[in-house]
């Protein structure tokens, strides 16, 4: 396992990913504890095959890829999308709100965060998607065997999910072919279908799962405070809210990079090979004019989907508020997603004051 040169403070962070030509993004995406042979016969049963693209990519060839990427995320396309979130939200929580007014303690990972960005993310790239409960078992499955510590045996069961999901993309991108769909807009820019892979395996994840674990966080802390709580109702507060988790708790909190040649960082002379971890969140005061820092990277790398995973957080957390305005904190304190670079409560427990305390 990497031992990782720890960056901390925000200027050094933004330092080292501006420095492009020092540190590169090649291992990024590659799995924190190495596979396993029986892990690896399971994914090359499928062809599972990740060679570098966009994230874990530089140069000429990741702009390109990018500037095909970004149209899909433009302004003007999320901007177009934000009646759609508004109304899954609000959808979402009106069921909440029934089974809150039967008398249930309610999950709002699942029944808010979960059904969300999936379907947003959907209609902007233009791919359909599998279920909703087979889409969050490979996304988390696939979260914890590249930025986990699973041992061999657990790796075998994570890859043989991974296997799914991607034996699944595959049909997703040979059947986008010849169609506007993002994957069908990297074919006809050249990329084949191996690379087109290797993205959608990755961006799928990060456009549903990554904005799911980060209004979980949202709506767990908010619920903590009643004060919080009751602001949201305001979609301005909401926004201040879902900022502040993003500067101090966002749900990918952590990135790597690799030296390529001897360098400098914060001082300490690091030798090429060496693997730095970035720190993106929890010591970034959001004086950068963005309100949350650096949670969604900085230059280069910037995260596309920044707009759309904000538009989301903030929607939900103020249907919510609105919605459940005597919800509190229910169940006593939910297990969480604690992985190298992601983090998040896995639920969200709620209830009527009468019975919140229950059970907790």
């Amino acid at each position: 396992m990497s031992t990782y040169h720890r960056v901390r403070e925000p200027a050094s962070v933004k330092d080292v990913l501006e420095r492009t030509g020092e540190f590169e993004p090649t291992n990024a995406l590659t799995a924190v504890v190495p596979l396993g042979p029986e892990a690896l016969r399971i994914l090359a049963r499928v062809g599972f095959s990740l060679p570098p693209v966009l994230a874990s990519e530089t140069g000429a060839e990741h702009l390109r890829v990018r500037r095909m990427m970004a149209g899909f995320f433009s302004p003007g396309k999320v901007s177009a999308v934000t009646p759609a979130v508004r109304e899954l939200a609000r959808d979402a929580a009106a069921g909440v709100r029934a089974r809150f007014d039967a008398g249930a303690h309610v999950d709002l990972a699942a029944g808010l965060a979960d059904p969300v960005p999936p379907e947003i993310m959907s209609r902007l790239i233009g791919t359909g998607n599998p279920p909703l409960a087979e889409l969050k078992r490979w996304s988390r499955d696939s979260l914890e065997l590249f930025w986990g510590w699973p041992d061999e045996a657990r790796q075998v069961e994570l890859a043989k999910s991974a296997a799914e999901f991607y034996a699944w993309l595959r049909g997703s991108v040979r059947a986008s072919r010849g169609t506007e769909s993002l994957f069908g807009v990297l074919h006809a820019g050249g990329l084949d279908e191996r690379r087109i892979c290797s993205l959608g395996y990755f961006l799928v994840i990060a456009g549903q799962e990554t904005t799911a674990l980060l209004i979980n966080t949202v709506l767990y802390r908010s619920l903590r405070d009643r004060g919080v709580w009751a602001a949201c109702r305001d979609m301005d507060a909401a926004r201040d809210q879902v900022r502040r988790v993003l500067a101090t708790e966002s749900s990918v909190h952590t990135w790597r990079r690799r030296v390529v040649a001897d360098a400098v960082v914060d001082g300490v002379r690091l030798p090429a090979g060496a693997e730095i971890l970035l720190e993106l969140s929890g010591h970034h005061p959001a004086a950068d004019g963005t309100g949350y820092g650096l949670a969604f990277g900085h230059g280069l790398h910037r995260c596309l989907g920044a707009r759309l995973a904000e538009l989301e957080a903030v929607v939900v957390l103020n249907e919510a508020a609105r919605a459940l305005p005597d919800a509190e904190g229910a169940g006593g304190d939910p297990p969480w997603l604690r992985l190298l670079s992601f983090q998040a409560p896995l639920t969200v427990g709620a209830a009527a004051p009468k019975l919140a305390g229950v059970g907790s």
